[in-house]
């Protein structure tokens, strides 16, 4: 059996926890009935006040959030498994021959207008931007990935004030 070890410092503290308390009975039996209802009156309304603030509140903020949280996340499911489906149709559609890849790419870029400008070398392209707009740049970019099958392998873009200006590199011929 292992005896408590009191040290000189949690007997002190002890000790002045008993006067403290000794103090407080004395001046609690000093006060007068009227006194001791209305303390504790106060002292059951700062027990109410608390067990609101601490358990009450956040629990019915939380059961109110809740329904909105979960429409949102169930949005957020949806929209996932959407480009996930769009993600395994694209996989399981035949590949594109090189050179049919290569005449969307071009087509695409030419929609894009003078803001773009197209290298090709082999299997990848470099698409050079200049000022295009995020709305565009995201319909080319699903274009490119459903007519030609070309991946983006690599993005070098910064967003100034008249739209996208950069890089991107992109793979032909895969699936």
């Amino acid at each position: 059996m292992a005896a408590s070890r009191n040290t000189p410092a949690s007997d002190g503290l002890a000790a002045q926890w008993r006067q403290a308390r000794a103090q407080a009975l004395t001046q609690w039996q000093a006060l007068g009935e009227r006194e001791r209802l209305a303390l504790g009156g106060v002292g059951l309304l700062l027990g109410l006040l608390l067990a609101w603030s601490l358990l009450l509140a956040p629990a019915l903020r939380t059961l109110r959030s809740a329904p909105a949280e979960l429409e949102q996340l169930e949005l957020q499911l949806q929209q996932m498994q959407a480009q996930a489906q769009e993600a395994r149709a694209l996989r399981a559609a035949p590949a594109v021959p090189p050179a049919q890849a290569q005449a969307a790419l071009t087509a695409s870029v030419e929609h894009l207008g003078p803001a773009a400008r197209l290298n090709l070398s082999g299997d990848r392209a470099v698409v050079t931007l200049n000022g295009v707009a995020p709305e565009a740049l995201q319909a080319w970019l699903g274009t490119v990935r459903s007519a030609a099958r070309a991946r983006p392998v690599e993005a070098q873009l910064t967003r100034g004030p008249q739209g996208y200006a950069g890089t991107l590199v992109l793979t032909l011929g895969s699936s």
